[in-house]
């Protein structure tokens, strides 16, 4: 009974951390930005904001993708190019937070039409669920990029 007392205290405050998290998200311009995003909520949002600011730090959206272990590795040699698997490189508590969302936005898109569901529905069939979730975290990654960057709305195209 002691530790499922103990276990009950730790989930009232995870859900109080959590609240806080959402609190301090919705306070900042920044935050809220990114939470226009298809699977990009309050703590992804205060994690990218927390480890890359303002984003000067990167000069394009890939090096960030890159920067996480997004981007698949190259074996080069002799002229020919090989592309492994992603690198896994970075932050990885933040490559965790954005592959979760993209799992979230590519079930979502099963049942929307706008150009960006398309497409991940499509590379999903095409090239299987998996590397569509990390297709989808890359390119999340970079729109948080260029958003924070330049400072402009999520516009999604349709």
């Amino acid at each position: 009974m002691d530790l499922l007392d103990e276990l009950r205290r730790l989930d009232e405050r995870v859900a109080a951390y959590d609240e806080h998290i959402q609190v301090m998200a919705c306070a900042d311009d920044r935050s809220r930005l990114l939470m226009q995003m298809p699977g990009i909520g309050a703590t992804t949002a205060s994690a990218l904001l927390a480890s890359i600011g303002h984003g000067h730090d990167f000069a394009n959206g890939r090096q960030l993708a890159a920067w996480l272990g997004l981007v698949p590795g190259q074996y080069s040699s002799g002229g020919k190019q090989r592309l492994g698997r992603i690198t896994k490189a970075g932050d990885s508590d933040l490559r965790t937070l954005l592959i979760l969302g993209a799992r979230a936005t590519l079930a979502a898109a099963a049942r929307k039409k706008d150009r960006l569901s398309r497409w991940a529905v499509a590379l999903s069939e095409r090239r299987g669920y998996w590397k569509a979730v990390v297709a989808v975290a890359a390119k999340n990654a970079r729109m948080a990029w260029a958003m924070l960057a330049k400072g402009e709305d999520f516009k999604p195209v349709t």
